[in-house]
This record gives C-alpha cells, structure tokens and sequence, in this order.
C-alpha cells in the first residue's frame, strides 16, 4: 500500500487540466518565460544584453534542469535564487542577464497571475457548459407544470424549466462577475525590491521614461497591463477579489446541489445513477444524491476562502511580508481546483437529470384543490353567488379536507366536498377544466422563452469556450 499522501483534490476531485495548471512544472516554466521576456526587454531599451544570449535562454526555457535547482535551494533556502543559479548553469552565456534588476516577486507575483488568468479561463469554459445545458433542460421542460415552494412549503405552481431559469440567472450573473475579474487582472509588472523601481533607474542610468517604457514592453509580452504601483508583492486584495467570485460560483453550486436533493427526495427529479451504482453499504436499495452531495460538499470549502484572502490582505505590512506566502499558494491553487471539480459535478449532474412527470402530477394534484379555491370562489360570484358566504363554505370545506389528509392519510377530497355542496352547482360542470394545472403557471413558459432568448443566447454569441466532453471521478 503507498503511504504517500496525495491532495483529494487531485487526486480525487480536480480536472487533469486544472492541475497541470498549478503544477510546479508549469510555475517553473513561466519562471523561465517571465526572465526570458525581461532580458528581452532590456535589450530593446538599450541593454547590453546579445542575441546569443537570449538565444540560449530560449533554447533551455522547457528542459529545466530540476536536480540542480532542488540541491541548490536546499544550500541558500531560497527557491527563486536556486532556479536562478539552475538556469545560469544550463546558459553559462546568459548567466549574468538572468534576473537583471529584479526581485524574487518579479518571477513569483507575475507567474500567479498569470497562472491564475488561465485558471480562470478554464472555470468560464466550464461555467458557460453549464449554462448551455441548463438552457437546453429548461427549454424542453418550460411548459411542465410542477409545485413551487416558499419555506419548503407548497406554493402557487411553476414550471421545471422556469425553476432551471432560477440555477441559469444564477450563473449569468456569476458569468458577469468572472468576466469582470477577468478584465481587471493585472501583473505586478517591473517594479523591483519594494516597487520602486531604483534597480531600473540603477540599469538606466536614471532614465526614467526608459523604466516606464520598459514595464510597458514587457507587460504587452504577455497581452496585459501592470499595477500601476506596488511594494514588492501585487495588492493581496486582488487574490480576495479573485476567491470572492469563485465563491459566488461555488454559491450557484451548492443552491443548486441542494434543490436537487430535495427533490430527489420528493421524487421528482433525480441525479444521474449508475446501472451499477451502490447507493448505500446497508441499504441495498437506496439512491442517494451523492454528486450533489460532494457539490455541496467542495462548494462549502470554496465559499469559506475569500475569508483567509481577507485577513491575509489585511496583515500585509507596509510594502510586504512573508506571512501571505505559505497560505497563498494553498488556498489560491486549492480553491481553484475545488471551483474545477464543483464545475465539472455540476456538468455531469444536469447533464443526466431524470425527470417524473408522473411525481410531479401527483404531488400537483395533492396540492391543487386547495390552490384552485379562488378560482372556484371568483367564478361562484360570477355566477351570481354571494362571496362572503361562498368563502366561508370554502374554508369550512378545506379544513376538513386538511383534516382528511394530515390525520386520516387520504388523498384530498376537496373537490369532491364542492362538488356535493349545491353553493357551488354553478360551477359543478366547469370544475375538472378548472383542475388542470397549467391553468396555474402564470407566465412562467414565456419567461423561459424570454429570459433565455434576450439573456442567455447573447451569452452564447458572446463567448466562444471549449465544448469538449468534461470528465468527472464519480
């Protein structure tokens, strides 16, 4: 048996993809981009830098020599220094370019950001896949009449695709706030040990349009724009701003998750089941709900992180200290791969959703008499009844019926109590049409067709995202 302990969350929940983003591997490479794209830079302004040495660089940018970084970082405690003296000794020309003028947050701050970009895409990807659909589900069912709830308690009706509108209005506006986030990223850029930038007037010879030139070509390296000042690290509230949305996902999720359960307790929807699925050890015939539990489970785990982005934004001391550094690359990765696997359970579970209509009628036509009170009311008086009388008949005649379900266990028999009650003769022959429960959803059809086609396809047009198939370990 391996007594390596692995992260569940990659091991067991996150996407091949999202985890490869926060690997060692790739914060490693991007090291080697960023130090690449400076000396790049420097060169352009005038540096003494050659071809043939950015030439080498480029050349050993991928096959990063591990072994010499990790034996090199255990001597000086310093990761960054280590991949430095690594790199130096792949590129003995370059050497003394590497790192020219800048301080360990140059390679540390601007590669989170940037892996932290591409994280972001691959969550919208996810998000939009989503979104699709739970537009398909609500189309094809916008016209099925179902109970709504207030309180967890009967309510007037809706429909299932109008209560799906509800999950999608969710994510559009989770849609809009990454896309937000996405438009605000910044790189801490160039700026030096405590972002003054006096190692790049030290190079420039105090030539300080060169500096600012220089943040200016590098940043548009890699298509972005830098902070406009800092200390040493980036502003940490941006790490909060970024935890804010991915909870704000992770809240979509979980209501969601948690109106799945319910009604797959009521039997009205359930999750997908396997052919050989084990719902319980004891319980052979059980079905639980557990994807919608574990969606549930990890949204609770995202939601709790922008409270730890929070307080280590709030403690970071004049221009930097190093209490964020072990926290932030836990919770930032962690929290990015647990939105990843959130995500991919929520595609899978709308994905296979199984709907019984026959459930749904009947928990309806429980329910309906009582809700159909008005409308036999309105039309009594119509008729010529007097409305004061006919609503104490009515109420009389539901309390009974109350009476009949709650503590005898029989169906409602309120119509029938109508039916034998002469006040209501006039409209005797109109009460089955007035029963039908699409008498009862209001709007709530056009809603979906409206909503979807004025909200949610815009969306669709708007942003291309990757379609492919999303593999979920359920």
């Amino acid at each position: 048996m391996n007594d390596i302990y692995v992260n569940p969350l990659i091991k067991r929940y996150a996407s091949k993809e999202m985890t490869a983003n926060f690997s060692d591997d790739k914060k490693f490479k991007l090291w080697r981009k960023l130090w690449i794209a400076l000396a790049e830079s420097e060169k352009e302004l005038g540096l003494n830098i050659t071809d043939e040495q950015i030439a080498e660089l480029k050349a050993n940018a991928d096959n990063i020599n591990y072994e010499d970084a990790e034996k090199r970082e255990k001597e000086v405690r310093h990761d960054v220094m280590a991949h430095v003296y690594a790199y130096g000794l792949q590129c003995p020309k370059a050497k003394a370019i590497i790192h020219l003028g800048a301080t360990s947050c140059f390679v540390g701050d601007n590669a989170d950001i940037l892996i932290y970009k591409d994280a972001i895409k691959i969550i919208k990807d996810k998000l939009l896949s989503v979104m699709r659909i739970l537009t398909d589900f609500a189309l094809e069912y916008k016209d099925v009449p179902t109970l709504g709830f207030t309180h967890f308690q009967p309510a007037q009706l809706t429909t299932v695709g109008k209560r799906a509108t509800l999950w999608l209005q969710d994510l559009l506006i989770d849609l809009n706030s990454i896309d937000y986030l996405e438009k605000s990223l910044k790189l801490r850029g160039v700026k030096g040990t405590t972002g003054t930038q006096a190692s790049f007037m030290e190079l420039f010879d105090g030539d300080g349009e060169k500096v600012k030139k220089l943040e200016r070509i590098f940043s548009k390296r890699f298509d972005m724009k830098s902070f406009g000042v800092t200390g040493q690290t980036y502003p940490r509230k941006m790490d909060y701003n970024i935890l804010a949305v991915l909870s704000e996902i992770a809240q979509s999720a979980s209501k969601f998750g948690n109106d799945i359960r319910l009604l797959q307790n009521m039997k009205e929807i359930e999750e997908p089941f396997e052919k050989n699925q084990i719902g319980s050890s004891a319980m052979a015939y059980k079905r639980n709900p557990m994807r919608s539990e574990r969606l549930c489970s990890l949204s609770r785990y995202v939601m709790s992180a922008p409270l730890n982005a929070a307080m280590t934004a709030s403690v970071q001391w004049f221009e930097r200290t190093l209490d964020d550094s072990a926290n932030k690359r836990i919770v930032m990765a962690q929290t990015f791969m647990a939105t990843d696997a959130v995500l991919s359970l929520y595609n899978n579970i709308v994905d296979g959703l199984v709907v019984y209509k026959k459930v749904i009628n009947s928990h309806i036509m429980a329910e309906l008499p009582f809700m159909a009170t008005e409308v036999i009311l309105m039309d009594c008086v119509k008729a010529g009844g007097d409305r004061q009388e006919l609503h104490e008949k009515i109420r009389v005649h539901s309390m009974a019926a109350a009476k009949t379900v709650k503590e005898e266990g029989k169906a409602n028999d309120l119509i029938d109590r109508i039916k034998k009650d002469k006040a209501f003769a006039p409209i005797h022959d109109k009460l089955d049409s007035i029963l039908k429960p699409e008498n009862f959803i209001g709007r709530a059809p056009s809603q979906v067709e409206e909503f979807i086609s004025q909200e949610i396809m815009p969306c669709f047009e708007t942003y291309s995202f990757n379609k492919q198939k999303i593999e979920i370990n359920v």
